[in-house]
């Protein structure tokens, strides 16, 4: 997979790019993230990228030359392009799967008071992480990119995924580690007995035990599903 990022705070991506599991994911060649300077399309002078909106009001307004001129540059013919915004669909762990299914994503990231709605014409999605507003789409790339590239062949354990939360409108299901008894509490016994069946009928459980009582929205959408 490719993910073109499109920024104008290239920076922040850095510590991003250079740790963990996004790490490794690009040293094994399984992944190739890219991330481009908006400014650099930019065909000002001064490289400048924003301005004021028509009509009045506060705030800056990304224009829509430099976004245009970079996506035609880099979109190949199996690109899905995603504007990061708080207007967006909200994004799920179901959206992740599917992206992650993808050969080439471009994120676009806004920032200041926001873009000219012409870029909207630009996208094939619209995503947002959640009902509140960053100063940025930087953020929200991050997560869209990590979620994503967790999911692609070979970068994890495929079980470790298939057990997260949100699979089949579920929470993931209690871990414990050692000691067997911290300050009292105690790991269950069913998780030591080293009986399969029995530790995965309590792990199903627990797991939906934990959804009803913290998200049983989850299990009204499966209901409605």
């Amino acid at each position: 997979m490719k993910i073109d990022i499109l920024t104008i705070f290239p920076e922040m991506f850095e510590g991003f790019l250079t740790t963990s599991i996004i790490k490794r994911a690009i040293q094994n060649n399984l992944v190739d993230i890219q991330i481009h300077d908006i400014r650099n399309y930019s065909k000002d002078p001064h490289k400048k990228v924003d301005d004021y909106g028509f009509g009045g009001g506060r705030g800056m307004v990304l224009m829509p030359q430099p976004i245009f001129d970079a996506v035609d540059d880099l979109k190949q013919t199996n690109t899905k392009v995603i504007l990061m915004t708080p207007q967006g669909k909200t994004y799920k762990q179901k959206l992740a799967y599917d992206l992650s299914k993808e050969k080439h994503l471009i994120l676009i990231c806004g920032h200041y008071e926001g873009f000219d709605e012409r870029i909207r014409t630009l996208a094939d999605l619209e995503l947002s992480i959640g009902d509140y507003v960053l100063t940025g789409g930087e953020l929200a790339s991050m997560v869209i990119t990590d979620s994503v590239v967790r999911l692609i062949d070979g970068v994890i354990e495929k079980e470790s995924h298939l057990n997260d939360s949100f699979n089949n409108n579920l929470l993931d299901y209690p871990v414990y580690t050692k000691p067997v008894d911290f300050r009292g509490m105690k790991v269950p016994d069913v998780l030591l007995s080293g009986h399969h069946a029995n530790i995965k009928k309590y792990r199903e459980e627990e797991a939906y035990k934990k959804t009803k009582e913290r998200r049983p929205d989850l299990l009204e959408g499966e209901n409605n599903g």
